[in-house]
């Protein structure tokens, strides 16, 4: 080491990195386009990626000793063996690091466009389930309503009726039908927007603007709607899953 300038240092270590430049270059880009075999006009290298970063990391240390002994008129020791088998590692990794980087962006995209297809299947599904159409019948069949999924807010136990509050326009509306609240909730069972939130009411999830609490209970608050919709602990903990 003695015999070596170290004010000629930079130009040293740029010449460390024109070797590093060839070696990447020619085992990334000139050996994959020599070495290939062709298969529907697609390839696959040769070589698998752990035998390129052995490669690189061969020549890496080859050429930064020659280098190193030739150009740099410095003595081979084992101390300094080691020091360039580090230096020649960063290559490898280096080009690891970038692949992985690479391959995981293709994946970040794939994904993301994965979740596009998803979600357009997922709203074309939603929009065509919530204009299906739900008829609420009184117990004895003698009055019905007719109304769209979508357009259903809550339904509310009122003694011998059920209040079905509903929405037409902008505004919500409201008609009483004699039924059980629980005839209702048998009737609802195909449509998991609807959930049991107390023992005197259905609300639907599309309508549920905030879950709110205070020191004694919760209820919940209703798009377009004024009064509070109570919540009781029985169904506190599956209402705050779905919401």
């Amino acid at each position: 080491m003695e015999r070596f300038n170290f004010n000629n240092g930079i130009l040293f270590v740029a010449g460390m990195a024109v070797i590093a430049y060839i070696i990447m270059s020619l085992i990334r880009i000139t050996l994959p386009w020599l070495i290939q075999k062709y298969d529907q006009h697609q390839f696959d290298p040769l070589l698998p990626p752990y035998a390129n970063s052995f490669i690189i990391f061969t020549l890496a240390l080859v050429s930064f000793s020659f280098y190193v002994h030739y150009v740099g008129s410095v003595h081979l020791t084992i101390s300094i063996m080691f020091k360039l088998g580090l230096i020649s590692l960063v290559l490898p990794i280096s080009l690891w690091l970038h692949d992985l980087i690479k391959d995981l962006k293709k994946q970040n995209a794939a994904l993301r466009k994965e979740l596009k297809i998803f979600e357009e299947k997922f709203e074309k599904y939603e929009e065509d389930y919530l204009s299906k159409p739900i008829e609420f019948s009184s117990d004895s069949n003698s009055e019905s309503l007719n109304l769209l999924i979508e357009d259903v807010a809550f339904i509310k136990s009122a003694d011998n009726y059920v209040e079905i509050v509903f929405k037409e326009g902008d505004i919500l509306k409201s008609k009483l039908i004699r039924n059980t609240l629980k005839n209702i909730e048998q009737e609802l069972k195909p449509y998991p927007n609807f959930i049991r939130c107390h023992r005197i009411c259905i609300v639907n999830s599309h309508y549920i603007d905030k879950l709110n609490k205070d020191f004694s209970s919760h209820w919940l608050s209703i798009k377009g709607y004024d009064e509070r919709i109570p919540v009781s602990r029985q169904y506190l903990l599956k209402l705050k899953e779905i919401i």
